[in-house]
């Protein structure tokens, strides 16, 4: 059935605060559910929006991965950008002195590392501090709502950073909009916090399901199978290896020139065949990890996104590439704009300290802890009275 997004709602109505002095938050992935971008959608409809913010990748959302984005002027609406991914990550004071009230209209992809949840966290403070209202027009989450399908690892606060501020699995089977209400309690936000859901969704449905276009929405998602696999190949930033980034299908692929690739993708055939099919190629990243260089690679397509646990599958994946190659596989830093050292990439991800040691455990002990780590039955009980669908 045809989904409607919480901006598409939005548009339905006529808030009394529709000439108000709004910020919205917001970036070129942010559309209505046949494409168009909100913020020329608000604009045109007479929404007196004053400026915009945009996360990290900038409004274009094509910035690259971790890198500062600069303030600017948006061709579309002629208003004035403020980057929450350079020299700041929240709105100032002098940002929202003006603002009567604030809009977040971000779409995200399901995984707790996934930054623009962490904007939305820090705008919530922001605006809390600064007593102006903030509204989440929400909008589905794409690798589905089903909260049989939610992750771990559980954050550990001493692993909290920019990819993770608060305890919650990996793959969290949530909308912003519900994450917002959540945190805003138990975090003790106290935003005058409004969700303007999304209609029409299905929480067990995917993205391909609700009769909308596609929309990449940052420069290394760029189809649903990228969302799918996302949770789990995100894990190899930490790596010597390289995660597709220089390809047409970033979190699709894996490879090194090192990399025994026939016989792994044999293994994971063997090992995962109702869910996913594995197939050994060959290609030549034209940038990041070895650029110019033919890797041998493992292409992935999930076959049953009801049945795939990518970051069970991801962390299993480490492993047996780490044990295959243990003269040539290495852990590596992944320095950002929020992380320069790039140090504990592994930890921040997984959300557990120490983690590379887990790659220590012999195969049969390491099964059953990531199993146990994966597994997070609380979450759904605690999400519970948050949930709006």
């Amino acid at each position: 059935m045809f989904v409607y997004f919480g901006i598409d709602q939005l548009l339905k109505v006529n808030p009394t605060w529709k000439q108000d002095k709004i910020g919205l938050i917001t970036n070129e992935a942010a559309t209505s559910n046949q494409g168009a971008a909100s913020r020329k959608l608000l604009q045109e409809a007479g929404f007196n929006l004053v400026k915009l913010f945009s996360p990290e990748h900038g409004l274009s959302a094509t910035g690259a991965d971790g890198e500062a984005i600069h303030d600017g002027i948006d061709e579309l609406t002629d208003l004035p950008i403020i980057s929450l991914y350079g020299k700041k990550l929240a709105p100032g004071e002098e940002d929202l002195y003006e603002l009567d009230l604030v809009i977040f209209d971000v779409p995200d992809i399901g995984v707790r590392f996934y930054t623009y949840l962490s904007t939305l966290t820090y705008a919530m403070q922001a605006c809390a501090a600064a007593k102006k209202r903030i509204i989440v027009l929400d909008r589905p989450n794409p690798i589905s709502g089903n909260m049989e399908l939610v992750e771990g690892p559980w954050l550990e606060e001493a692993c909290s950073s920019f990819i993770g501020r608060w305890p919650m699995p990996v793959r969290h089977s949530c909308t912003l909009g519900e994450l917002a209400r959540y945190f805003n309690v138990s975090q003790q936000i106290g935003a005058e916090l409004e969700i303007i859901p999304c209609t029409n969704w299905n929480r067990n449905s995917f993205q391909p399901d609700w009769e909308t276009p596609f929309i990449s929405t940052s420069p290394a998602i760029r189809s649903f199978q990228s969302m799918l696999l996302y949770p789990g190949l995100c894990l190899l930033e930490a790596t010597n290896l390289n995660e597709g980034r220089g390809t047409d299908f970033a979190f699709q692929l894996l490879g090194a020139p090192w990399l025994n690739n026939k016989v792994l993708a044999a293994q994971l055939n063997n090992l995962m065949a109702e869910d996913l099919h594995t197939e050994a190629v060959t290609y030549l990243p034209t940038t990041h990890q070895f650029a110019g260089e033919q890797c041998k690679g493992l292409r992935f397509t999930v076959k049953d996104p009801n049945g795939f646990k990518p970051v069970f599958f991801g962390m299993l994946l480490l492993k047996m590439i780490r044990d295959s190659h243990p003269r040539e596989f290495s852990w590596h830093t992944y320095k950002t704009n929020v992380n320069p050292n790039g140090l504990k990439h592994l930890d921040k991800l997984l959300g557990i300290p120490n983690s590379e040691a887990l790659y220590e455990l012999p195969f049969p002990e390491f099964l059953r802890k990531i199993t146990q780590l994966t597994t997070i039955p609380s979450w759904k009980e605690d999400m519970d009275p948050y949930l709006l669908y």
